[in-house]
């Protein structure tokens, strides 16, 4: 039996996920708090539970339970910002943070990422474990003046949140709410669009050509006293009460609305993305409706991209075709929403008249160090070209993820690294850019790129000064992590890698970087001769040479500059290396 939790006593570290402990050394949130009062900023501390996670142990057992756990806890590490904080406060409990100033992610953006990292289950052969999130929020200084009552400010928000069921979030309140029943909800939610509690934030649609600002996604939050919700809070039981329809329809003309006012302030280049209600969708007088909305509001149908749920795509019912149709002969783009999820036919895809693919985030995670997400992605966005549609990437987190993207010819990127979803009236400064991220958006860098690994910083600095005679562009990771980053974002042909790091072996990463990048051009440099596992790795085609140290600089030059002609000749049509 593994050792718990609890038996660790004061050590900084937890054993099981890796993370800091609270109140260890470690990340301080009192530090934290000191710095954000001075510097005028504003720290979200999230109490996440993980719902049922008690059942996984009693279940399955305590070796699960911990695999499970360090699985959890790898996710979140993920969804949390650099800049911000993750800890674990004990069992199945977590405590997440982050500064930010006005028009920054603030708490509920980063409880939106954190519960999007669950979208997809955990897998813990042989197991699947869907897993969900409870996460109360309290903000520094308008909840509490330090950490420790911060803390259990942001655990209070959780208790009353749990209180009303699984899987949802909420803001700290000094007045204790109560859920509505189901059964007077109807009037709740017709009070709140007569009292325009309903808001539409945006989110930047990016052009992959040159990181240029084409438009806005629409997304729906209602503003409650709760806090701001979104729509995976309150949609099941809007679904379940027969009003989806009513609501997709005032999301629809809002957003409308919203692009005729761009418009008449001369930003006629934008364009709104908004999603389709399936149920608004399935009406007789969809098409009729929405023409009329455009006529009134003077927007042009090219302007206006309905995201439509791949769920509606995946019923095949004949008016919901009818509607498309319609939709397309008013001149309106067509997406599927979140493809993957849905269980939409690859038949299907093909039969309605569809103009993009949105991937969701679930799929885009990982796609810079884990072959089967970056086939899965080069595999939608090939399809989607095939089918003559434009591709757009959902959730995009950071450079290599962009990178890799760029590479394999994505068409539109939408994600935290250009902006979260704002208000309206808080995009002036997005607008006024109009080009965003240029730096990731540079000129193509020179023809030969050579990315040198080793996890010795002597070593690397040897061969930067040895190899920078030759011209090569020359990129450096002392960390397999690291190096995929730079894969993702840079085209490197050749690969020079040492055979033993600390968190993968040189010919274990460069199996992978076949599998994700097959096109390079491999190399093991090393001094540890493992001549079985180097002959395998040559035999299956891992790698293309190995080299020894210490090596001779210029039979080392030369087996590169072989390398990069190896690469070109390859490229040419050539066979063989």
């Amino acid at each position: 039996m593994s050792q718990r939790y609890e038996e660790f006593g004061d050590i900084a570290v937890d054993p099981i996920t890796g993370l800091h402990r609270l109140g260890a050394n470690g990340p301080s949130l009192a530090t934290a708090i000191a710095v954000a009062g001075a510097t005028k900023r504003r720290i979200a501390l999230l109490h996440i539970d993980v719902d049922m996670f008690r059942s996984i142990n009693t279940n399955m057992g305590e070796t699960v339970g911990d695999q499970a756990l360090a699985a959890v806890a790898q996710r979140l590490r993920h969804a949390v910002p650099r800049d911000g904080w993750i800890w674990r406060l004990g069992s199945d409990e977590f405590v997440a943070g982050i500064g930010y100033r006005p028009g920054e992610l603030d708490g509920a953006g980063l409880a939106e990422r954190l519960r999007d990292a669950f979208e997809m289950p955990l897998s813990i052969p042989p197991y699947t474990l869907p897993v969900t999130l409870s996460i109360g929020i309290a903000v520094f200084p308008d909840h509490a003046p330090d950490a420790a009552t911060l803390l259990a400010k942001a655990e209070e928000a959780l208790r009353r949140v749990k209180q009303e069921g699984l899987n949802s979030v909420g803001l700290y309140s000094e007045r204790i709410e109560r859920s509505a029943p189901n059964d007077g909800f109807a009037q709740r939610f017709a009070e709140a669009i007569d009292n325009e509690e309903f808001r539409l934030f945006y989110q930047p649609l990016v052009n992959a050509n040159d990181g240029g600002l084409s438009g806005f996604a629409a997304l729906l939050r209602w503003q409650t006293d709760r806090g701001l919700l979104r729509p995976s809070q309150f949609l099941e039981i809007v679904n379940r009460v027969g009003l989806s329809a009513r609501l997709g329809a005032w999301v629809v003309e809002a957003a409308t609305r919203q692009l005729a006012q761009w418009r008449a302030q001369g930003l006629d280049y934008l364009s709104t993305s908004v999603h389709l209600d399936g149920a608004l969708l399935a009406q007789r007088d969809c098409v009729d409706r929405i023409g009329e909305l455009l006529h009134r509001y003077d927007v042009p149908a090219r302007a206006i991209e309905f995201e439509i749920p791949e769920s509606a795509l995946a019923s095949e019912a004949h008016r919901i075709r009818d509607t498309l149709a319609g939709l397309r002969t008013l001149g309106v783009a067509l997406t599927v929403q979140d493809f993957g999820l849905g269980g939409l036919s690859f038949a299907s895809l093909a039969q309605y008249p569809l103009d993009r693919l949105k991937i969701d985030r679930s799929f885009i995670r990982n796609v810079s160090s884990d072959p089967r997400s970056a086939a899965i992605v080069r595999g939608i966005i090939a399809m989607g070209h095939q089918l003559g549609m434009k591709v757009i990437a959902k959730g995009v987190e950071n450079e290599a993820e962009l990178g890799f993207l760029r590479r394999n010819h994505c068409d539109f990127f939408q994600g935290y690294l250009f902006s979260p979803s704002l208000p309206a009236e808080q995009l002036g400064d997005l607008v006024r850019k109009r080009f965003l991220l240029p730096s990731a958006f540079a000129a193509t860098r020179p023809e030969r790129t050579l990315l040198l690994v080793d996890d010795e910083e002597n070593v690397l600095r040897s061969l930067v000064r040895l190899f920078r005679r030759d011209g090569y562009q020359i990129l450096t990771a002392n960390s397999v992590s690291e190096a995929f980053d730079l894969l993702a974002s840079n085209s490197a042909q050749v690969i020079l890698s040492d055979q033993r790091m600390a968190d993968m072996s040189g010919t274990e990463f460069l199996t992978r970087v076949r599998d994700l990048y097959p096109d390079t051009i491999r190399i093991v440099l090393s001094g540890y001769t493992d001549l079985a596992t180097i002959t395998d790795a040559i035999n299956r085609g891992a790698i293309y040479r190995f080299l020894t140290k210490p090596w001779n600089d210029e039979e080392l030059r030369e087996h590169i500059l072989d390398a990069f002609r190896a690469h070109e000749r390859r490229a040419a049509g050539e066979t063989g290396y």
